[in-house]
């Protein structure tokens, strides 16, 4: 783009880093050439005056000849030179060393000025080299599922060096922190599901047996949808937590079958809420683990009927394109802003109508599973209201797919 289109000045800031150290060291010696260049000048001129007593007059003048060269002045008509005085011929000596010294200087100064640009950047890429194996492992590190890389620099011990160490260690701390955070979550899930266990059998048992009086069973039955809220919180808590771990068992499985599954289990509650579904399932094989799959599935399919009008519609679609694995789910419901996407796959985000059997994790389960089995997650609001969900995962192996280009935002592409 052109200095008018874009409305600024270039600077040297605009430079990358090769280029303007390439261009210091260039600048500094030509800096430092033309000072030598000067000094030595001025050095010969001195020399030549300091020994002008030495030279004899016939040593600056031109050879015998039979008759005397006019020599042609500005001030009059030409001067024989055997007149002219020894003086004026060794100025005239003086000035010719001088200038075929000063030109002579001046060509050599540029060749090796244009030497030491090209040196400069030679150099400067070797060594900017090792940055680049830092930033280009950084980039690797960062847009991949885990944290367990390490950059592990070898070679000797300069600021580069100490650069990938800081680094490694940032990533150890953070990976024991993460992990510490994912046991935690875990650990804490499965020690309230025994309460919660407790509870509901407390509360189902005098229900049951029909010991509850008739004003009190509303407030037994409150506790009891209570309870499965929290129940179903719990799962997904240990859902997302599984989600995030890396520590997987791929297996073949295939998002047709999950599709399929999701189906039957949500058919009910989108008869009652007078959802109308339409299902495209075409084969569709992965690698991975084959309960979070099903759990991409379910989780789209019921935030797409619970996130509906009611007499809404909803789509699944599965198969592969372009040697990758999809499932998309579409509803209607209302109108999303662009801005509003990825605020729907964090954490306890239902939407902005939702239902009480909602946990708010049911999307950020989906984004979860999706970077763990390196795919793609792509959210588009649809114009006449709802969402559309697409997740993408490679067809083969997990660990023999290089990292797609959206990765560099591995958590969701809004398009």
């Amino acid at each position: 783009m052109s200095r008018a289109r874009t409305g600024r000045r270039l600077s040297l800031h605009d430079l990358p880093l090769r280029g303007r150290l390439t261009l210091m060291t260039t600048t500094v010696f030509a800096v430092l050439g033309s000072g030598l260049l000067l000094l030595n000048w001025l050095s010969a001129r001195q020399l030549l005056k300091d020994n002008r007593h030495r030279v004899e007059p016939e040593s600056v003048l031109a050879p015998a000849q039979t008759e005397p060269i006019p020599t042609a002045t500005p001030q009059g008509p030409s001067t024989p030179a055997s007149l002219t005085s020894p003086a004026q011929r060794f100025e005239d000596f003086q000035h010719t060393v001088l200038s075929d010294l000063l030109l002579r200087s001046l060509l050599l100064l540029a060749v090796f000025t244009a030497l030491a640009g090209l040196l400069a950047w030679w150099g400067s890429s070797r060594s900017l080299h090792r940055l680049s194996q830092v930033t280009a492992a950084a980039r690797r590190i960062g847009t991949g599922s885990t944290l367990d890389e390490r950059l592990g620099l070898t070679g000797p011990r300069d600021e580069v060096r100490e650069l990938g160490d800081t680094f490694d260690t940032m990533l150890d701390r953070l990976d024991r922190s993460f992990t510490a955070q994912r046991r935690f979550t875990s650990h804490a899930s499965h020690e309230l599901r025994t309460p919660l266990t407790l509870q509901r059998t407390a509360l189902e048992i005098p229900l049951a047996q029909g010991r509850v009086p008739a004003d009190l069973r509303p407030a037994f039955q409150r506790a009891l949808d209570a309870n499965a809220r929290s129940e179903r919180l719990i799962a997904a808590l240990l859902t997302l937590a599984r989600g995030e771990s890396t520590q997987l068992t791929p297996q073949p499985f295939d998002l047709e079958d999950a599709a399929r599954d999701a189906l039957a289990d949500l058919a009910d509650e989108a008869r009652t809420a007078g959802i109308r579904i339409t299902a495209d399932p075409e084969p569709a094989p992965v690698a991975g683990d084959p309960s979070l799959l099903r759990q991409i599935a379910l989780n789209l399919l019921a935030n797409a009927v619970r996130h509906n009008y009611r007499d809404g519609t909803a789509t699944v679609t599965t198969g592969t394109l372009g040697g990758l694995a999809f499932i998309e789910v579409g509803n209607t419901g209302p109108v999303l802003a662009q801005d509003e996407i990825p605020a729907l796959f964090e954490p306890f985000q239902p939407g902005r109508e939702h239902r009480s059997d909602g946990t708010g994790l049911g999307l950020a389960v989906v984004r979860a599973i999706t970077l763990t089995h390196h795919g793609e997650l792509t959210a588009t609001p649809r114009p006449g209201g709802g969402l559309t969900v697409r997740v993408e995962l490679p067809t083969t192996h997990m660990e023999q797919v290089p990292q797609s280009p959206a990765s560099e935002n591995p958590t969701l592409r809004n398009i």
